[in-house]
C-alpha cells in the first residue's frame, strides 16, 4: 500500500514538474514580446538621435534595460532591427487604415482620401523615415525591406480597397497596381520629401497632393 502511495506521489510530482513549464510558457512569451518591443523602441530613439551607423548594440541594450545578446537572438544583430522596425510600423498602419478610414462612396473620393491619409501618415512618421532612409542607404537589407514590406504590404492594402469599386473593373491588374502605388508615392513625396527635405510649406504640399490626385482620378 505504501509502495503504491509512493508511486502515485512520484507520478503526481512528475506531472506537476511537466505542467509547471507549460503554465509559465505564456509569461515567457509575454516577457519575450516585451523585451523585443523595448529593444525596438530604444533602437528607434537612438537611431534618430545618433544615426544608424553610430549607434551600437550595447547602447541599445542598455537603453532598453536588456542583455545585449538578446539583440542577436531576436534580430540577428543591429542589421535586423531596421527591418523589424519597418515591418512593425507598416503592419500597424495597415491595420489602422482599415479601422480608421471608412471606404468612400466613389472611387474618385476614395483615392483622394487615401492620398490625404498617406500624406498625413508620412508627416507623422518623419522621424522614423529619416532613420530608415539613412539606414537603407548603408544597409542593403533595409533597402530590401522597402520593396518587400512598404511597397508590397502597404500597396496591397490600398489595392484591395480600390478593387471594391466597379470603376476599377475596366482597369487591368497592372493599371490597378500602378494606381495603388501612385497613392503611396504621392503620400511620400508631399508628406515627407517636399515639406521636410525641400522645406516646402506643409499645407501647400498637402494641397498640391490633392490637386494631382484630382487630375489622376479624372481619367478613371
Amino acid at each position: 500500500m505504501n509502495s503504491m502511495h509512493q508511486v502515485r506521489s512520484t507520478q503526481s510530482s512528475a506531472t506537476a514538474e511537466i505542467a509547471l513549464p507549460a503554465r509559465h510558457r505564456p509569461k515567457r512569451k509575454r516577457d519575450r514580446a516585451g523585451k523585443q518591443q523595448a529593444l525596438l523602441q530604444a533602437a528607434l530613439r537612438l537611431f534618430a538621435e545618433k544615426g544608424y551607423e553610430a549607434t551600437t548594440t550595447r547602447e541599445i541594450a542598455a537603453s532598453a534595460g536588456c542583455a545585449e545578446g538578446l539583440i542577436h537572438r531576436y534580430f540577428n544583430g543591429k542589421s535586423g532591427l531596421l527591418p523589424a522596425l519597418v515591418e512593425q510600423r507598416v503592419s500597424e498602419e495597415v491595420g489602422e487604415l482599415s479601422q480608421e478610414v471608412r471606404p468612400a462612396p466613389t472611387l474618385q473620393e476614395e483615392v483622394l482620401q487615401l492620398v490625404g491619409w498617406e500624406v498625413e501618415r508620412m508627416w507623422q512618421n518623419r522621424d522614423f523615415l529619416r532613420v530608415f532612409i539613412r539606414g537603407a542607404i548603408v544597409d542593403p537589407a533595409a533597402a530590401n525591406v522597402m520593396e518587400q514590406v512598404v511597397l508590397s504590404l502597404r500597396s496591397k492594402a490600398i489595392l484591395e480597397r480600390l478593387r471594391r469599386y466597379p470603376s476599377c473593373a475596366k482597369l487591368s491588374d497592372d493599371e490597378l497596381e500602378a494606381l495603388a502605388e501612385s497613392v503611396g508615392m504621392l503620400g511620400f513625396v508631399f508628406g515627407f520629401m517636399r515639406p521636410l527635405v525641400l522645406g516646402q510649406d506643409r499645407l501647400f504640399a498637402k494641397e498640391m497632393a490633392a490637386r494631382i490626385s484630382r487630375l489622376l482620378v479624372r481619367a478613371l
